[in-house]
């Protein structure tokens, strides 16, 4: 009777420990990631930032948060002039990381077309997860293991859903300005092209966000919207960025070009100022057929089409898109995928 019983035990076991693997193969092989979100330093907030807004024309204030949950949280605040230089530092509390780099009040709408020979490397939907963001670009030798620059002239594309899911948008997003200064300098390029995450999060959808960010717009004495409107630094920072470039012939972009978007006479300069003037005005799924609803729709939107792996389309209509912009192909992030996938004719 008891050797009836532990082998039934036994088969039981063994049944749930094969349906775990199963799921988690699963799971990973849909994309899916290990996070940090039961880590206890994720709640060590102390340090938090920097959180840069305009008091007025003149004026920059420069945010710090100090403190911890027990003890309540305080600001630590700075004030500079508006057209000076400011040197800031960002910390990660997981493993004590902390990078330096300064703060130039001039930012420009970057170019979305490039003609050169120099290397190129993409990544998307790093949803927030600063150490996956930089070991990746350390193992692919972009930068450094002291988070420096070392992909020369060479173009890193970031395409797009860089925020949200977990808690260290800021450092994210401070990470991809510092690298895009110092590459720069080297000659190379950081193209941070923005997709539908970044969108929401300026139009104030935040179901996707780390509640982290409400309380840290509690601490500031802000709304949630205020983090990334054109008042805060990094907001202004990612309403100049475009939503589609070409980089020698290749297209990038988050989601993906409509084929209905081949019925209009466009081009790059004026679809990216399109949706840059509409990147603080909430998308939905509009059925309309000019120009700029295409452009802007929550289900056609270039930061938001899944056409290409959703969709029954033919070689003529991703060639459509590719036409319009007179490119050989298109490289997009958004759609989960268990690993680099080439569709159509691959080319």
């Amino acid at each position: 009777m008891k050797k009836r019983i532990f082998r039934y035990l036994k088969h039981i076991i063994t049944t749930f420990v094969i349906l775990g693997i199963l799921t988690i193969s699963f799971g990973l092989y849909h994309g899916a990631s290990f996070r940090y979100a039961e880590n206890p330093e994720m709640m060590n907030w102390d340090k938090d930032g920097p959180y840069v807004f305009s008091k007025n024309d003149s004026v920059i204030a420069v945010n710090y948060i100090r403190g911890n949950q027990d003890k309540g949280f305080y600001l630590d605040q700075k004030e500079y002039a508006s057209n000076s230089k400011i040197a800031v530092y960002c910390y990660f509390p997981l493993d004590d990381t902390r990078f330096e780099f300064t703060i130039n009040s001039k930012i420009e709408i970057p170019a979305n077309t490039y003609n050169d020979n120099a290397k190129i490397l993409a990544i998307s939907d790093i949803e927030s997860g600063f150490k996956t963001f930089r070991d990746f670009l350390i193992t692919n030798k972009v930068i450094d293991k002291k988070l420096n620059w070392t992909f020369g002239n060479g173009h890193l594309v970031l395409l797009g859903d860089f925020v949200d899911r977990d808690f260290s948008t800021t450092q994210v997003l401070w990470f991809i300005y510092k690298l895009e200064q110092e590459a720069k300098e080297k000659n190379g390029t950081v193209h941070y092209i923005l997709g539908n995450h970044e969108l929401k999060n300026m139009q104030g959808n935040f179901d996707n966000t780390s509640p982290k960010y409400y309380q840290v717009s509690s601490i500031l004495k802000k709304q949630q919207t205020d983090l990334y409107c054109t008042n805060s630094f990094l907001g202004k920072w990612m309403s100049s960025k475009n939503s589609i470039e070409k980089i020698n012939g290749i297209l990038f972009a988050h989601g993906g070009i409509h084929p209905d978007l081949g019925k209009h006479k466009t081009n790059l300069d004026e679809v990216n100022q399109i949706i840059r003037n509409n990147y603080y005005k909430p998308y939905y799924p509009n059925s309309g057929k000019s120009l700029e609803q295409l452009l802007i729709s929550s289900n056609k939107g270039i930061a938001w089409y899944r056409g290409y792996f959703k969709d029954d389309l033919s070689q003529e209509d991703v060639e459509q898109g590719l036409k319009q912009f007179n490119a050989k192909s298109i490289v997009v992030g958004h759609t989960l995928q268990s690993k680099v996938n080439g569709k159509f004719n691959k080319e």
